[in-house]
């Protein structure tokens, strides 16, 4: 196994940690083997369970028990769905999917600093991974981040660096101070995907073995359409699933690149307006893989969608009286699945399941604001 750089095509072996190429633009993991359903560790109640497929050796593995999230029954807008709950991961973010892996693999090759750049959910897992680790850990996120977030980051040792302007300047910044500590960041080390390909071989298992017909995701810099492609591909040339489910991505209209492009008929970044977006998570204006994540999105048959910050509102209301407490950025994938199925794209008779994100717990205040909630009223 290697990386391959996306731009030149050059390989490097993993044996050295790395986030890009030569040639300055990111890297992306060759294809794996994948798994077969036999080599699952049924014993483990976690992603570890499929560690026959990951690229790093168990033995190294930095784990807190993340993964294997409840798949619970429901309907939404008249129609069933399976809801994903990836907030009840150990940092309440499906993050941890992604980073366990990537900070186990990093581990093993004798890092012991890190750099990562986020809105929130990233530096949370992340410090809280590193802690685990015994490494150190800087976390730059925008000056507007929620503060429960801060706090969470800052309460597992990580150093917080608060940057001014948008999600985009914190990137740039993070870049800068690359060259001093390794940029551990979850948008250009591919070993985060390759964590988060679990969440594909997990619906697969819930499901007995099969695909669901549709997968919903918030879209920011793109991880979990990511890790569904490479997962579920796995799966395809091993002869486990018959067919790629459809890959729905979800944008906050306010900041949604991927929806430009997508509509646009283009797998390249183009400049498109933005504004501030209730969805922190997913206010990524200038995303790293481009092609990695409209390609498969348009194979499979799905679509990038946008969502206003009226639509994200009433989703995410809809969703606290259903009794799942997410943040803004998990209510945007509702959102787009609502607009699926007002025009019937998504109907009954399929198996479609909406990844519910991030916990509301991380953005409590916020939510309490948009939902014109006063708990100390009588």
């Amino acid at each position: 196994m290697h990386y391959v750089d996306s731009k030149s095509g050059a390989i490097y072996p993993l044996a050295e940690p790395r986030w890009r190429g030569e040639s300055g633009s990111h890297v992306n993991l060759a294809e794996a083997r994948g798994i077969v359903r036999k080599e699952i560790d049924i014993s483990m109640n976690s992603l570890w369970r499929y560690r026959k497929a990951l690229l790093v050796d168990f033995a190294n593995a930095v784990s807190m028990g993340e993964g294997w999230t409840p798949l619970v029954p429901g309907e939404w807008d008249g129609v069933p769905v399976l809801y994903k709950l990836e907030f009840m991961m150990p940092t309440g973010s499906f993050k941890d999917r992604g980073m366990t892996v990537m900070v186990s693999y990093l581990r093993s090759l004798g890092v012991t600093s890190v750099l990562e750049d986020s809105s929130g959910n990233a530096g949370a897992s992340l410090s809280a991974y590193a802690a685990a680790a015994g490494m150190r850990c800087r976390i730059l996120v925008p000056e507007t981040v929620s503060y429960p977030k801060i706090v969470q980051i800052t309460a597992c040792g990580a150093e917080v660096i608060t940057i001014e302007g948008s999600r985009q300047d914190v990137a740039d910044a993070a870049l800068a101070m690359s060259r001093d500590i390794f940029y551990a960041s979850h948008n250009w080390q591919p070993f985060f995907a390759e964590g988060t390909k679990t969440l594909a071989y997990e619906l697969w298992e819930q499901l007995g073995f099969r695909a669901p017909g549709n997968v919903v995701v918030p879209v920011g810099y793109g991880a979990n359409v990511l890790g569904c492609d490479r997962g579920f591909s796995e799966l395809m040339r091993n002869g486990e699933i018959a067919s790629m489910p459809r890959l729905y991505g979800v944008q906050a209209a306010n900041c949604a690149p991927y929806h430009a492009a997508y509509q646009a008929g283009i797998e390249h970044f183009m400049p498109v307006p933005i504004k501030p977006t209730v969805a922190e998570g997913i206010a990524s204006s200038k995303p790293t893989r481009m092609r990695e994540v409209l390609a498969p999105v348009r194979a499979s048959g799905g679509e990038i969608l946008a969502v206003t910050e009226d639509e994200i509102v009433r989703a995410l209301r809809a969703l606290a009286r259903k009794g799942f407490y997410v943040e803004p950025t998990s209510a945007a994938a509702a959102a787009g699945l609502s607009q699926l199925i007002a025009r019937r794209a998504i109907g009954n008779g399929e198996t479609t399941v909406l990844v519910l994100t991030g916990s509301g717990l991380k953005a409590s205040e916020k939510i309490g604001e948009l939902l014109k909630l006063d708990a100390r009223s009588e």
